[in-house]
Order: C-alpha cells, then structure tokens, then sequence
C-alpha cells in the first residue's frame, strides 16, 4: 500500500514536516509494510520556506532584517541555484508579535524587502514568496522602501518609517531607485485571499481585526490604502483579487513588480512535485489545526483534496479542531476526522499535537481495515 502524507503545519503545535512524520508512525504503527512518502505542505504561511527548500534540496541561509515592528530578527530563506524562496510570515509575521505589543500603525514590510535585496545580492532570479500570515497593513510601502523606493510628502520630503502612522503624508511614491536587479527577475507569490485592497471586503476591514486593528481605526486605514493606491495610480490593481493579501503586500507586488499572484497550495503542490508523489497512490492524508468554510476556499486541505480527487485517489484531512463549513471538504471528495475529542483542553491538545496526530491517523486506517 501506498500513502501520501500531505499536511499543513498545526499552528503552536507542530510544523508540516512533523505532521507528516507523525502521519508516518500512525500509518506504520497500522500497516508496517505500507510506503509512505512525505510531502509537507503550506499555503504561503507559517512552514513555506521549509516545504520548498526541502523539496528542492536548496540550502538555507540565514539573513538579519527586521520584523513587523522593526526590531532586529534573523531569518532564513532558501537558495538554490538561481532561485529562491522567502516568506513574510518569517520577518513581519503576526505569530513574531506578542497579542500586547501588535500595533498596526507602527507595522512594516520592510523586513521583506531585506530578505529579498539579500536573494538578489546572492544572485537569485527566480523567487518565490510567500505572504501569508503577516502582521501588517502598510500597503507593502515598507518592502518597496527597503528596495529603494522613495515615498515622498508634498514637500519632497522622504516619509519614514513607511508605516502606516507616517503614510498618510506621502503624495508621490518613486521607484526609479528600485534595486535594478529587479528588472531581471521572475516573481511568483504564493497567495491564498482573493480580497481586493479596500472596501468592505479589503485587507482592512476583513484581517486588520486579528492584526489588533480597532473597530474605529478600521475606516481610517481602509481611506489611507485607498489614498496610496490613487497617489501611485495604480487604482485598477488594487481591485484586482488578492490586492488586498497581507495588509495590501499583494497590491504593492502587482502594482510595483508585476508579480503573478498564484494560489498557494497550487505553487507550493507544483514546487515539492506533488502530483506525481499522489499518482497511483492508494490513500492521500492531509491537514492543518483548524479547518472550517473557509478551507474550502483555497487552504492546504482544499488544494491536496482537489489534487487527489482529480488523480482518483481518497483523500483523509485530520483537524485539530472541526468548525462551521468544515463538510465543504466532502464536497471535494475528503473525508475529515478529528483529531482529538472535544473534551481535551486546547492547551493539551497543542502540546500533545504529534503523538494525538499519529494515534488518529492509526484509528482511521484501523477502522477502514475492519470495515
């Protein structure tokens, strides 16, 4: 028998490659003699960087920048042969912040843009990022400011730091110093919102909430996205789906670096040679800490469901915790199981992520050998 173990990572309880391990002794602990290969997943988010850079073979290198609030931190990101790979979650992400120090006026992508100058510099052309799971709400002003653009106040004056307490300033946005090795590269983001930049269902509005943006700061940052979107005269892009990922990133890379925007579990399953792993196998397994509606729209789960569906092969999603619209995923073809009972604190249950993981991946292959 041959299985596909596919997982996300489990937020505060395990990355994907423990996850897919884990999967592994469940399935052994079962079926001994049953192959099992490996494909740890992400969508854009947390375990991006790790997912591609093993499928590759690239090494990492590790890089200091800054995080959300400008803090010094040091990253890594992967190279290979021309070819990079780099996530914000890693340098302006939202789990680097604690709950009481997150302050979106005060956030950065600048971080990223570090990240990215440093890739050039080593010679990479080709580049993968991944967006998901930022801290910030800046328009991406503070990645393009780190790659030499100049934000500039009505009195010619440079804004910084280009955050959005200082943006609301700027009246002309010139990258004409953007670091020319930009003009030779291929950019591909990895990006899982379809979420335009402003508007009721923009950036602000629908994930500047769990960033600690206030209800009365809502309209405030939603006008001043719109303001950098009209003083850049870029405002069809940031209509466009995906505009609005991570705090308006996703506007500055089309509008600035005519990156494509591709579906993250698509460029991630294309970049670790999924779909030939899921060929002739018999069983795919997948999953991430919660699943609910909005897996269905574009989460790991989803993608790995879709991918085996196509290839005629079932597919298992184990969760962490089970929420509304979770029975979305049946409609793709997979079957979701919990991976712990509803009684077990949140805080056990994260701790005891792995072995919970692999005894319900036992319990499943036990209960369809007997039926």
């Amino acid at each position: 028998m041959r299985i596909v173990a596919a997982p996300d990572s489990f937020k505060e309880s395990m990355t994907a490659r423990q996850a897919a391990l884990a999967m592994e002794r469940g399935t052994h602990a079962v079926l001994p003699e049953a192959e099992v290969a490996s494909v740890p997943m992400s969508d854009g988010g947390e375990g991006f960087v790790e997912a591609v850079a093993s499928a590759w073979g690239a090494r990492l290198v590790e890089v200091d920048t800054v995080d959300a609030l400008g803090r010094p931190i040091r990253v890594r990101y992967g190279l290979d042969a021309g070819r990079a790979v780099m996530d914000v979650a890693s340098c302006a992400g939202l789990e680097l912040v604690a709950p009481a120090d997150r302050d979106v006026m005060a956030s950065t992508t600048a971080g990223l843009g570090l990240v990215i100058r440093h890739a050039l510099s080593r010679g990479a052309r080709h580049l993968l990022l991944g967006i998901g799971g930022s801290a910030t709400n800046d328009c991406g002003m503070g990645m393009l400011a780190a790659l030499g653009a100049r934000l500039e106040d009505s009195g010619g004056r440079e804004v910084a730091p280009a955050c959005p307490s200082q943006l609301a300033r700027v009246v002309r946005i010139d990258v004409s110093g953007l670091d020319p090795a930009l003009a030779d590269t291929d950019l591909e983001v990895a990006c899982d919102v379809t979420n335009p930049l402003t508007g009721p269902y923009g950036a602000t509005a629908v994930f500047g909430p769990q960033k600690g943006v206030r209800a009365d700061q809502v309209g405030q940052l939603d006008a001043l996205l719109g303001h950098l979107a009209q003083v850049s005269g870029h405002q069809a892009v940031a209509q466009e789906a995906g505009a609005g990922a991570a705090g308006g990133l996703g506007f500055a890379l089309r509008a600035f670096l005519g990156v494509r925007l591709v579906p993250g579990t698509e460029l991630v399953a294309r970049a670790v040679g999924l779909e030939e792993a899921v060929k002739g196998a018999d069983l795919v397994l997948t999953g991430e800490g919660s699943v609910d509606a909005q897996t269905a729209a574009g989460k790991t789960p989803a993608g790995v469901a879709v991918l085996a569906r196509r290839a005629g092969v079932p597919c298992v999603v184990f969760a962490g915790r089970i929420g509304p619209g979770a029975s979305a995923l049946e409609e793709l073809g997979a079957r979701v199981v919990p991976i712990v009972d509803e009684e077990v604190a949140v805080e056990q249950a994260l701790r005891e992520g792995p072995r919970n993981l692999a005894r319900a991946v036992a319990r499943y292959l036990e209960g369809t050998a007997q039926s």
